[in-house]
C-alpha cells in the first residue's frame, strides 16, 4: 500500500489536536480526543483501540494534497498513551528534520505571545471506517501536522523540558531563559541561524495572519508595510490587524456584513458512487446529490470492475484489486439506480395514458398480506317519528362486505457476466424500463378486467349478483346498472340519470332492497375503447364537433366529465361510466410494498445463479389486490357488435 492510499472501506479526515511544546523541541501532544470532529463522532473505545497506530507517526509542516516532501518533515511521535482526564490519545513528539526549527520557533513564540494568538495548532490526518456518522475503527494514522486554522482549534498550551527522563512543567519565563542561554552558548553562527529562522517564521505568520483577516487589498498592503522585513511579536501583528478591522468597520458602517463560512453539504464515497451510477443509467439523482460533481463512468463494465476487482469474471469480490470496500456493493448501487428508472418510466407511461386507472380507483396501503375485507356501511333511509313517551325503534342499517386476496406478480431478468464484459449498459437500462412498464400495464389489465370478465358482467358481488346486471335494485342482487345502447349524447345522459337515481344501501334484507335515498351523483368519467375515443370527446367536449345543431352542446355545457381511453379493452362498442372516486369510491387497489414494482438484484459470489449460470439476477416483485366495493358509482353498456 502506498503512503497516501486510503485503506479499503475507510474514509480520511484531518482533526485538530492540542499540543505542549518544549524549548528543546520536545512536545507532548494530545493527538485526538473523543467527540465530534468534521462531522464524524469518535467514541472513546475506538480511540483506545488505536493507541498502537500512533507510534512512529511523522509530523510535517502543513497538510499536503499530494505526496509528502522530506523538506516539510518536522518531527516524529512516540510513546502513545491514554489520557483519562482529557479523554484522548497523548503522544511524545521529538523535533527532527529540515523543518524542525520552524516547529521549535512556533512553539517558543506561541508560548511567549499574549492574546490574541494566531490560529496555529496540530491536526491529525487519519483514515477510518464508519457506520453512519459514528467511527467504528481507526485503520491508519498518516501524520500529525502543524497547520494554520486546525479544524477544532488545537493549540500550544504549556512548555515542557526533559529532566531525568520525565516531562515536567516550566513557566514561560524559564523557556525564554533556556532559549537565550542556548543562543549565548553556541556563539555568533548559531545566533545568525536562529535569526534567519525567526525571519522566516515572521514572514510565515504575516502571510497567514493577513490571509485569515480577509482585509481589502489596500488595507492589507498598509498592514503588510508595517511588518514586512521586520522583527515582531505575534501580539503586535494581532493588534495591528484588529485596528485595521475597526477602521474598516467605522468607514463601512452597517453597509457590509461578513459572516463566517458555513458547511452547506457533506458527501462520502457512497454518495459520489451513487451519483455516478445514477448518471450512467440516466436516472434522476436524489435531491441532495444534484450539485455533487461525480466521476463519469464509461459503462457497466467499469463500474463492476471498480467495485468488485473481479477482472477474471469469476463472479466474486477481489479485495486486492477492488478500488472500494465490500460495503460499497455493486448490486446495491445498481439496484438503487434501476429503481429510480422504474419510477421515472412509471411517470412517463402515466403521462402517456397508462395510469388511466388512477382516475377511477382508490389506492390503499396494507401492512400485511391477509385477505382484504372491504366494508360498505348502509345509510339511514329515513328517521321514523317517535311519539311522546314511546321507545325509539331500531334503525335498519347493515353492511355489504366485499373480499379480495393479494396476488404476487413478478419474475427476473438475467444480468450475465457476458453482458457486463460486453459493456451493454443500454440493454440494462432497457431492462429496468421494461420492468416498470410491465408493472404499470399489469394494474391496467387488472382494473380493465373488472368491466370485461364474465362476458362483460364483471365479478360476482357479496349480495349474489354480478357487478353489472339489469335486475331492478329492489330485488336481492339487483344492481340496475347495465344497458345495451350504443354511445351517443342522449344515451350518455340516460346513463347519467340512471347512476344519479341509484338507491343507496340500507341493508341487504327483504323489504329494504332498493329503498335507500338517491345516490344523487352524476358520473364523472366516460370509459371507452380507442375506437370510441373521438365519439366520446365530441360528446363531452362540444367544441370538437363542428356540425350544426349539436344536441350535446346544451346538454353537456357546464357538466363535469372526462374521457378515459382504456387500452386493454378490445370490444369496439362497449363503454362504461364511473363516478369520481373522491366522492363515491367503487374500485379499490390494495398494495403491500408500494404501488410500483420493487426491483432486487441477487449477485454476490455465494449466489447459486452466479456460480451455476455466471449471472446476476434482476428480479421484480409486485403484490396487488383489486376489488369492487360498491356497484352504484359504476355503469356498463354492453353493445352488440
Amino acid at each position: 500500500m502506498q503512503d497516501d492510499e486510503i485503506p479499503e472501506g475507510a474514509m480520511r479526515v484531518c482533526l485538530a489536536a492540542e499540543g505542549q511544546v518544549g524549548a528543546q523541541g520536545e512536545f507532548e501532544v494530545l493527538a485526538i480526543t473523543a467527540g465530534e470532529g468534521n462531522g464524524w463522532v469518535f467514541p472513546e473505545a475506538v480511540l483506545r483501540h488505536s493507541l498502537a497506530l500512533w507510534e512512529g507517526v511523522e509530523v510535517f509542516i502543513d497538510h499536503a494534497e499530494q505526496a509528502r516532501s522530506v523538506r516539510d518533515l518536522a518531527g516524529v511521535c512516540a510513546a502513545p498513551s491514554w489520557d483519562a482526564v482529557a479523554g484522548g490519545v497523548r503522544v511524545h513528539l521529538r523535533a527532527v528534520g529540515p523543518s524542525a526549527e520552524v516547529l521549535r520557533e512556533v512553539g517558543r513564540q506561541m508560548l511567549a505571545a499574549g492574546k490574541p494568538l494566531p490560529r496555529v495548532g496540530f491536526s491529525a490526518d487519519v483514515a477510518f471506517t464508519a457506520r453512519g456518522r459514528e467511527v467504528q475503527e481507526i485503520v491508519r494514522v498518516y501524520s500529525l501536522d502543524l497547520v494554520f486554522n486546525p479544524a477544532r482549534g488545537g493549540a500550544f498550551v504549556r512548555a515542557l523540558h526533559s529532566k531525568g527522563g520525565k516531562m515536567t512543567e516550566e513557566r514561560e519565563t524559564s523557556i525564554r531563559k533556556v532559549a537565550l542561554a542556548k543562543e549565548e552558548t553556541n556563539g555568533q553562527p548559531q545566533a545568525e541561524g536562529l535569526a534567519g529562522q525567526r525571519a522566516q517564521l515572521n514572514r510565515y505568520l504575516l502571510d497567514v495572519g493577513l490571509q485569515a483577516a480577509k482585509l481589502p487589498p489596500a488595507m492589507e498592503a498598509y498592514v503588510r508595510g508595517q511588518f514586512d522585513g521586520k522583527d515582531f511579536e505575534p501580539d503586535q501583528l494581532a493588534r495591528a490587524i484588529g485596528e485595521a478591522r475597526r477602521l474598516l468597520s467605522d468607514l463601512a458602517g452597517a453597509g457590509v456584513v461578513v459572516g463566517p463560512g458555513r458547511i452547506s453539504e457533506m458527501y462520502d464515497t457512497r454518495d459520489q458512487l451513487q451519483a455516478a451510477v445514477d448518471d450512467l443509467f440516466e436516472a434522476p439523482r436524489d435531491e441532495h446529490l444534484k450539485s455533487l460533481k461525480a466521476h463519469r463512468l464509461q459503462g457497466i463494465r467499469e463500474l463492476y470492475l471498480m467495485l468488485t476487482g473481479d477482472y477474471d469474471f469469476h463472479g466474486g469480490y477481489d479485495r486486492t484489486r477492488a478500488q472500494f470496500a465490500m460495503t460499497t456493493d455493486f448490486t446495491g448501487l445498481v439496484k438503487n439506480a434501476l429503481n429510480k428508472l422504474v419510477v421515472n418510466t412509471w411517470e412517463m407511461l402515466g403521462q402517456a395514458g397508462y395510469d388511466w386507472w388512477s382516475k377511477i380507483s382508490v389506492v390503499e396501503h396494507f401492512n400485511n398480506l391477509n385477505q382484504i375485507t372491504g366494508i360498505l356501511v348502509g345509510t339511514v333511509g329515513d328517521l321514523p317519528t317517535v311519539a311522546e313517551g314511546a321507545a325509539y325503534p331500531e334503525l335498519a342499517v347493515g353492511d355489504s362486505p366485499e373480499t379480495a386476496t393479494f396476488t404476487k406478480y413478478g419474475g427476473y431478468v438475467p444480468l450475465t457476466l457476458e453482458l457486463i464484459d460486453r459493456d451493454e449498459t443500454r440493454k440494462l437500462k432497457a431492462y429496468a424500463r421494461e420492468l416498470a412498464s410491465a408493472g404499470l400495464r399489469k394494474i391496467s389489465r387488472l382494473v380493465a378486467a373488472i368491466f370485461t370478465q364474465a362476458g362483460g358482467l364483471g365479478p360476482t358481488m357479496a349480495d349474489g349478483g354480478t357487478l353489472f346486471n339489469a335486475t331492478v335494485a329492489t330485488t336481492a342482487g339487483g344492481h340496475q346498472n347495465l344497458r345495451t345502447v350504443a354511445l351517443s349524447a342522449a344515451e350518455w345522459d340516460a346513463v347519467g340519470q340512471a347512476v344519479y337515481n341509484q338507491p343507496m344501501l340500507i341493508k341487504n334484507a327483504a323489504g329494504v332492497y332498493g329503498t335507500g335515498p338517491k345516490l344523487a351523483i352524476s358520473p364523472r368519467y366516460l370509459l371507452v375503447p380507442r375506437t370510441l375515443q373521438l365519439t366520446a370527446k365530441q360528446i363531452l367536449y362540444p367544441s370538437l364537433e363542428r356540425a350544426a345543431n349539436i344536441f350535446s352542446d346544451n346538454l353537456q355545457r357546464g357538466e363535469p366529465g372526462d374521457v378515459v381511453t382504456v387500452p386493454d379493452w378490445t370490444d369496439a362498442n362497449d363503454w362504461a361510466a364511473v363516478c369520481d372516486p373522491r366522492i363515491a369510491p367503487a374500485i379499490f387497489i390494495g398494495e403491500r410494498f408500494g404501488i410500483m414494482p420493487e426491483v432486487f438484484i441477487a449477485g454476490d459470489e455465494l449466489s447459486p445463479a452466479v456460480f451455476t449460470n455466471d449471472e446476476h439476477r434482476l428480479k421484480v416483485r409486485h403484490f396487488l389486490a383489486v376489488w369492487v366495493n360498491d356497484y352504484r358509482p359504476l355503469h356498463k353498456s354492453n353493445v352488440a357488435g
